[in-house]
């Protein structure tokens, strides 16, 4: 029987990570700029990465005050060795850059489908390549993958985005067992529908898919096999992020963390 003086307290520890360097993609807005910020509070120097020069230019000033720092670096991550360049020397890896575009596929643009799997299953890889000799020369490492429901589950109209989180699901698993004799995790967020500038464009899209107003596409499309009936906040999913990068998660590697409303529960 555990001692109650070897209880836990109430507060969980706080997340240190004084004279790490994180780089988070996709920094700009949304999830990514909630992870650059939560990053940088714990005392990271963040490298933002986006090829939003303004959005990043926010960032850095709205982190000023924080423990840490945030860096701008405007990169269009379609520049795949630039990508790989810009991650070596980093403790901690959040691919998190992602675009989107909902139609058939029979009408699915061929070069469209080219550039969403480059942006978001091609450069992880380069960054997680370019990461890696760091992380392993120092017997430490965290990858965290932004992936989705959709690297869990399939949509229609959403072929490109489906098949590069999918394959961010496989890498993140071949990094988990190649990191992990190196003291390297590497796993993946799962969220549902998240409140961002991304999922604000799809409530356009999909209206036009469905033939239906965009009030109804929240409720009827986007949440309809989800348990709770709401969006996920980008700190929540940042959240999730810190927990992957604190002392408490050195046994979490090769797996998701499925954040989706129950959406998978079905």
């Amino acid at each position: 029987m555990t001692s109650p003086s070897a209880l836990p307290g109430p507060h969980a520890p706080t997340l240190d990570l004084g004279g790490r360097t994180a780089l988070v993609t996709g920094a700009a807005s949304g999830i990514g700029r909630a992870c650059a910020l939560r990053l940088a509070a714990a005392g990271a120097k963040v490298r933002a990465v986006d090829r939003d020069a303004a959005g990043l230019q926010d960032l850095a000033e709205q982190a000023g005050g924080l423990t840490g720092s945030v860096a701008p670096v405007v990169l269009d991550l379609t520049d795949l060795d630039a990508a790989e360049q810009a991650a070596a020397g980093t403790d901690v890896l959040v691919n998190n850059a992602g675009i989107q575009l909902v139609r058939p596929i029979e009408e699915f643009p061929p070069e469209v489908f080219h550039t969403v799997l480059t942006v978001m299953l091609e450069a992880p890889f380069r960054l997680v390549r370019g990461a890696l000799p760091h992380m392993y020369g120092q017997g430490w490492g965290r990858i965290v993958n932004i992936s989705s429901v959709h690297g869990l589950r399939a949509s229609a109209y959403k072929s490109a985005y489906v098949a590069a989180k999918h394959g961010l699901e496989g890498l993140s698993k071949t990094a988990a067992l190649e990191g992990a004799p190196h003291g390297v995790t590497s796993n993946c967020v799962n969220p549902a529908y998240v409140r961002t500038p991304l999922v604000e464009k799809q409530i356009a899209d999909q209206a036009a898919a469905h033939g239906i107003p965009e009030g109804r596409v929240l409720t009827e499309v986007l949440l309809q096999d989800s348990a709770l009936k709401r969006l996920i906040e980008p700190e929540d999913v940042a959240e999730a992020v810190a927990y992957l990068c604190s002392p408490q998660a050195s046994f979490v590697t090769g797996t998701s963390l499925v954040m989706d409303g129950g959406w998978t529960a079905h």
